[in-house]
C-alpha cells in the first residue's frame, strides 16, 4: 500500500467513526410505546422501533476502530523508518530581516 493512499484511508475511518460514534447511545435503540384507551374494549397502540440494534452499531464502529489502529500502526511505522531528504530547513522558524 503506497502511504497516500494509507493517509486517506486513516482520514475516512476517522471520519466514519465520527459520524458512528454519536449513533452509539442507548436511548435510540430502546422500544418505544404508547397506549391510549379509545374505548372499554379497544386501544390504540403506537410503537416507535429502531430500525437496528445497538449490537449492530457496536459491530461497525470496532471494526472500523481496529481498521483505523491497523492503519495508524502501519503509518507510524513508516515515518519511523523513513528519511525524507533534502528537508533540512523546512523546519525552522521565520526571522524578520534586519532593519
Amino acid at each position: 500500500m503506497k502511504l497516500a493512499v494509507a493517509l486517506l484511508r486513516r482520514k475516512e475511518l476517522s471520519e466514519k467513526l465520527a459520524r458512528i460514534g454519536p449513533i452509539k447511545q442507548e436511548q435510540l435503540f430502546t422500544l418505544h410505546v404508547k397506549r391510549i384507551s379509545v374505548t372499554d374494549a379497544v386501544d390504540e397502540v403506537t410503537a416507535h422501533a429502531p430500525k437496528c440494534t445497538l449490537a449492530d452499531v457496536t459491530a461497525e464502529y470496532d471494526f472500523y476502530s481496529k481498521q483505523l489502529r491497523l492503519i495508524d500502526a502501519m503509518i507510524q511505522q513508516a515515518n519511523w523508518t523513513t528519511e525524507i531528504e533534502g528537508s533540512d530547513n523546512l523546519c525552522e522558524d521565520y526571522v524578520a530581516p534586519a532593519a
